[in-house]
């Protein structure tokens, strides 16, 4: 995809990996609209980044969803590039009472929403990019995170299938392949130990630079390219070093 002078809708584009992506499109000439469950994160991007548009969203319901696109398409119907990056993580077990619920919400936000999405703004007739966030976890799951990596491992795969079901409407299709990153992503301090957002902002745009598709970086990468075997030796690595 081209990195400038695009019109870019960033979903959860105000904190972790969404901050990240705003700021770089914004600092290379995009115009970026964003939207989130909080007016306040949202305002505070809008104070730092004055150019960005922002917009309060509720993805996690059909009806927030509708909303949003028809804003879009009426304020905005030049918007060529969709980012469907907004996602939730629960630590949790099957045996927590609260369990299907949560799982509920994982669900509709992780899958629902960026499948809505783009079935709605695949319509809109000026996109000509579709990026979507999915994890190394769509690889080979941490069990503490059980339903959030069964989400990514979905997006994965339909990502795989949008980008061949679009080739010929000359629609691109991007995926981000983030690994365990320095965000508040599941809760404050989860994270602590991973690299910083900015350094993977970084690499992805060198790898957006060079034509790339499939965005990794770290242990993403290595998670992305590895065969059955290194994948199960990742998994029990992954699922045996962490508390």
């Amino acid at each position: 995809m081209k990195i400038s002078g695009n019109k870019i809708l960033i979903t959860g584009g105000a904190s972790g990996i969404g901050l990240g992506l705003t700021r770089r499109f914004a600092n290379e000439g995009n115009k970026v609209i964003i939207c989130g469950r909080r007016e306040s994160s949202l305002e505070k991007v809008a104070e730092e980044l004055p150019g960005v548009i922002t917009r309060v969203a509720d993805l996690s319901t059909a009806a927030g969803r509708t909303e949003l696109f028809e804003w879009i398409a009426k304020q905005h119907p030049d918007t060529n590039v969709l980012v469907n990056n907004a996602g939730i993580q629960q630590w949790m077990t099957i045996e927590d009472e609260d369990f299907y619920q949560r799982a509920e919400t994982e669900i509709a936000t992780n899958i629902e929403a960026p499948i809505h999405l783009t079935a709605m703004f695949i319509k809109l007739g000026s996109v000509d990019t579709i990026m979507n966030v999915t994890s190394g976890l769509s690889f080979a799951p941490y069990a503490k995170v059980p339903v959030y990596s069964a989400t990514k491992a979905f997006l994965h795969s339909f990502t795989l299938s949008l980008r061949h079901n679009l080739k010929a409407k000359g629609v691109e299709v991007v995926e981000i392949i983030p690994p365990a990153l320095n965000t508040d992503l599941g809760g404050k301090g989860l994270h602590d130990f991973a690299p910083p957002v900015s350094d993977f902002i970084d690499s992805i745009f060198e790898q957006l630079k060079q034509g790339k598709t499939e965005l990794t970086f770290g242990l993403s990468e290595k998670a992305a390219s590895a065969g059955p075997a290194e994948l199960e030796n990742i998994f029990s690595a992954l699922n045996s070093s962490r508390a």
